[in-house]
């Protein structure tokens, strides 16, 4: 599996807080070995973001993804579940 993120993950990677960057980077390990791994709650979304994916990080900020052909996942945005519910497609 290979990662690419958007200039808007890491825009909003930048302006979380250390500890849930720390959090994203052990949790994306374990997204990298299993994508659907219990301690993910990996989900499918629905409404405007329905084409894409969401797993949990603590205090529950989210990471917004698309899984894309060959084995590519690609990471859209990253922030707490007030800021996922403002996301759009755009």
């Amino acid at each position: 599996m290979r990662i690419n993120s958007s200039s808007r993950f890491k825009r909003s990677y930048k302006k979380q807080p250390s500890h849930i960057q720390d959090d994203f980077d052990e949790k994306i390990r374990i997204f990298i070995s299993n994508p659907f791994h219990p301690s993910l709650h990996t989900h499918k979304l629905s409404g405007n973001l329905a084409d894409y994916y969401a797993f949990y990080l603590r205090d529950g900020y989210r990471v917004l993804f698309d899984f894309g052909e060959d084995g590519v996942v690609l990471l859209i945005n990253i922030g707490s579940h007030n800021d996922y519910k403002k996301w759009s497609r755009n």
